[in-house]
């Protein structure tokens, strides 16, 4: 694997946690795969992070934490297969959404022939776009740099609330200002 020309080539520095002598021996395939299962285990281990807000139905977690490190060390695709694999893996049972949380019901379910939203079905959805968005950043070589690399976090952590705090809205049956109030502040 060439690693020598990483600005050129969209490496980003996931490409350089696994050891080359490892990455040759294991395959291409399997390579990708430990690594967006690391990511996945990042997004689980901050989901372990989580503090209740009184009056809210979201709590504080160190999940963004994980997505936003989690797009950074894999670039795009990898990026995105992260939070994915999160979530599929939540969504079939397997307790890993903060507070222990799981199954399809987070996102949300069909109650009377019309579909009930999640409060926090959003950020689980916006995680996956701010992976994929801060991972193709870190491709261009926005991490690079310090300054650039806040504004990418900046901006992803924005796309995650650009998703969440409408469904939040819809689910809570909150005015926007709520939303705001109690899904980002």
């Amino acid at each position: 694997m060439d690693r020598s020309t990483a600005l050129e080539s969209g490496l980003t520095i996931g490409d350089f946690l696994v050891p080359v002598s490892i990455g040759e021996r294991i395959g291409i395939r399997l390579y990708h795969l430990s690594l967006v299962v690391a990511g996945a285990l990042l997004i689980y281990l901050g989901a372990l992070v989580s503090i209740p807000v009184p009056g809210s139905p979201v709590p504080v977690t160190g999940q963004t934490f994980g997505v936003l490190a989690a797009g950074t060390a894999l670039g795009f695709r990898r990026g995105l297969a992260a939070p994915l694999l999160y979530l599929v893996v939540g969504v079939i049972g397997i307790p890993t959404f903060a507070e222990h949380r799981a199954g399809l019901a987070v996102l949300g379910s069909l109650e009377g022939g019309h579909l009930v939203l999640g409060p926090t079905g959003g950020y689980l959805v916006g995680f996956a776009f701010a992976a994929a968005l801060v991972g193709r950043l870190a491709e261009l070589g926005w991490d690079r740099h310090l300054g650039r690399s806040i504004v990418s976090m900046i901006v992803a952590s924005a796309a995650i609330y650009v998703i969440a705090l409408p469904w939040l809205a819809t689910s809570a049956d909150y005015t926007s200002a709520e939303a705001f109030e109690k899904g980002l502040l």
